[in-house]
């Protein structure tokens, strides 16, 4: 019997020692293998990160640009409206009415709600022409005058940030 016992423990302890030599080889292997995983992962884990970071600052332009649009249409429209009431405005008789102080004031708010979200009238009397700015309608020949300088404003102009909405129709010196 302590033959039999010594063999199925000599038996016992091959099947270990096998069994340990079977689970070291593959270990190894398996710990490279998960560092290949990880490493793969952490690739495709950057680069969601990155497209995901690519997108936001993508959408929030186009959201911008959007808004844009979206005022600079609006502006478009208040335009006509902002004219005449320079007109009225200009065509009143007496400047001391209390009238003619309130539509002053009215159009004064107007005036800086537009420049609150960045419309602003453009400069031009006594300004270089600058196509991009201006539309020439008319020319005159003034002596002592520089060529090329504005010299009246027919109809204001607008930029909205640094787009040009509706250029200055100007008279020019010659």
């Amino acid at each position: 019997m302590g033959k039999k016992k010594e063999e199925k423990d000599k038996a016992v302890e091959e099947e270990v020692a096998a069994s340990e030599d079977e689970e070291v080889m593959p270990a190894v292997s398996i710990e490279d293998e998960l560092r290949a995983q990880n490493t793969d992962l952490l690739d495709k884990l950057q680069r969601s990160l990155a497209e995901f970071d690519n997108f936001r600052k993508r959408t929030a332009k186009e959201k911008g640009e959007m808004f844009d649009l979206g005022a600079m249409s609006v502006a478009g429209e208040f335009l006509p409206v902002i004219d005449n009431f320079e007109r009225a405005l200009s065509a009143a008789s007496d400047k001391e009415d209390n009238m003619y102080k309130g539509l002053m004031m009215i159009y004064k708010q107007l005036e800086e709600a537009l420049e609150k979200v960045g419309f602003k009238p453009i400069e031009c009397i006594g300004q270089k022409f600058d196509p991009n700015l201006h539309n020439a309608v008319a020319h005159e020949k003034i002596e002592g005058e520089e060529d090329n300088i504005i010299i009246g404003e027919l109809l204001k102009g607008y930029k909205y940030k640094d787009k040009v909405i509706r250029p200055s129709m100007v008279k020019v010196a010659n």
